[in-house]
């Protein structure tokens, strides 16, 4: 793991939700899904049958990652003269969709969104 500790004297957070989570300490993988569909209309009609995510391509489409290129030949020494992050007071007042606040070392974050907005207005005739 990373050579740094994080403290936080006082920490508030109002609202957790969908999802989310408020981790801390510290953790080797942290992985974060988030599928939404949002539709806005302009009269408030529910047919029932609405919100499947098959019938949408944005959820299925590969996502397009850059190549991870590393060079072998790099040496890296790193020396932490003060090796301890510290905050006086995090404040948060919302947590949603699939978001994360960790405090705390990390090996590996994957995190994910996809979002379908679908405006519905009346036809004017």
């Amino acid at each position: 793991m990373l050579g740094r500790t994080s403290t936080i004297n006082n920490l508030k957070v109002k609202i957790v939700s969908f999802a989310s989570v408020v981790q801390l300490g510290d953790s080797c993988v942290v992985n974060s899904l988030n599928r939404a569909l949002a539709v806005q209309r302009e009269a408030s009609i529910f047919f029932g049958n609405e919100g499947n995510f098959s019938s949408y391509p944005v959820y299925s489409e590969p996502i397009p990652l850059p190549p991870v290129t590393e060079l072998s030949s790099f040496t890296h020494t790193t020396h932490q003269l003060n090796p301890i992050i510290k905050v006086n007071n995090l404040n948060i007042i919302g947590i949603s969709a699939a978001t994360i606040l960790h405090v705390g070392n990390s090996k590996i974050v994957s995190m994910e969104a996809r979002i379908k907005h679908i405006r519905q207005l009346l036809s004017r005739s």
